[in-house]
């Protein structure tokens, strides 16, 4: 696991993505904002998750990514359903 000048690089731009999420999800100001910062933040996990195994070279990672990104993307929309109530 020998990281090198490009590995950083998209350790540290994930890294700057995943703080800029969360001060969207910190500041808000409304609910739909709150949740496109939480629905970012799962993209930039399963990102990680997906450097990861690129990082230890085991495609298990891989797996635990798809899985992870489908999760995510399911809970969001029961988030988002959740805050529309019943109009219809």
């Amino acid at each position: 696991m020998n990281m090198g000048t490009v590995d950083l690089i998209v350790l540290a731009l994930l890294g700057a993505a995943s703080a800029l999420a969360l001060l969207r999800l910190w500041i808000g100001p409304r609910s739909p904002d709150r949740i496109v910062a939480t629905d970012t933040l799962a993209v930039i996990a399963t990102a990680m998750i997906v450097f990861l195994a690129l990082l230890f070279d085991s495609p298990l990672y891989l797996d635990v990514a798809l899985l992870y990104g489908v999760l995510a993307f399911v809970g969001v929309i029961a988030l988002a359903r959740a805050i529309e109530g019943n109009r219809t």
